[in-house]
């Protein structure tokens, strides 16, 4: 039986294909309040015609955000602001791996700034509305690609050299930097922090890729379906409330690489985050 989310506030980033699509559907049957973060207008109105057609009475809304731009993801939370007195669930889906090194708005990197700087600051910006929805949750989407990555504070922004994937993998292990520290720093507040991966799914991450790794995607990849379940559960599920800092893999807790228990680098990365973010 699935969880009753009526009367709660989720906001979901990249909402419009893949993980993100299959979660705003999910919690849409479950009589949640769907917040869809998009880019692009048109695909963000396609998306949610398309759960308005499939969930009788859905309550879904769009909201319009280019998250490499940190005027935007503050504009982001000023309208939800104005809207929702409070807000249940938070998942941080989007992400993005750009074939090619460039710069943001900000003068950032774009796969740094999208996939770890975008979730910190929305996430900090909206922790108000957050404690007001306690109890409540942070879902942090990760990837297993974070064992195979690297740490180096001269080189977060790929300034030595832009490897796309090796790039991913280092923004996936900010994300769980990120989830253990916020999960540290809101224990006891009503708000749990957890972050998973969902496995090899097909999305639209490989969009930029060669013609055989988008061939090796569609086909051997897992349905996006699939590669959902985690994130639903985490944002959904009775069996994992108040359980917080946890990283999840196929609907279970599992342990992360020995280099994301270092907290004198995740207190590091929150600071610089902050000094990026200009929360500071």
């Amino acid at each position: 039986m699935s969880p009753d989310m009526k009367n709660k506030v989720c906001l979901i980033t990249g909402a419009s294909t893949g993980i993100g699509y299959v979660t705003a559907l999910e919690l849409a049957r479950m009589g949640a309040t769907v917040i869809m973060v998009n880019r692009d207008l048109k695909r963000g109105e396609r998306a949610r015609s398309s759960i308005l057609r499939t969930v009788e009475k859905a309550n879904v809304e769009l909201m319009l955000c280019d998250l490499a731009s940190q005027e935007q993801i503050r504009r982001l939370a000023g309208e939800l602001s104005k809207r929702h007195s409070k807000l249940h669930v938070l998942v941080n889906n989007a992400a993005i791996v750009p074939s090619r090194r460039t710069l943001t708005e900000d003068g950032l990197e774009t796969q740094f700034a999208v996939n770890h700087l975008a979730p910190f600051l929305l996430t900090n910006l909206l922790l108000d509305k957050l404690k007001a929805g306690a109890p409540s949750r942070v879902v942090t989407v990760s990837s297993g690609m974070h064992r195979t990555a690297s740490l180096d504070f001269d080189n977060l922004q790929a300034e030595k050299k832009y490897r796309p994937m090796k790039h991913y993998a280092l923004t996936k292990l900010l994300n769980i930097y990120f989830t253990f520290e916020l999960a540290e720093r809101l224990k006891g507040g009503g708000v749990t922090a957890n972050c998973l991966a969902p496995g090899f799914t097909a999305t639209n991450l490989g969009r930029d890729f060669s013609p055989f790794s988008r061939f090796v995607m569609k086909h051997f990849a897992k349905p996006k379906e699939k590669g959902a379940e985690t994130v639903v559960l985490l944002a959904s599920a009775h069996e994992v409330e108040g359980i917080t800092g946890k990283y999840f893999d196929d609907k279970k807790e599992v342990e992360t690489s020995t280099l994301t228990h270092d907290r004198d680098i995740a207190r590091r990365l929150w600071e610089l985050s902050m000094r990026l973010t200009r929360m500071i």
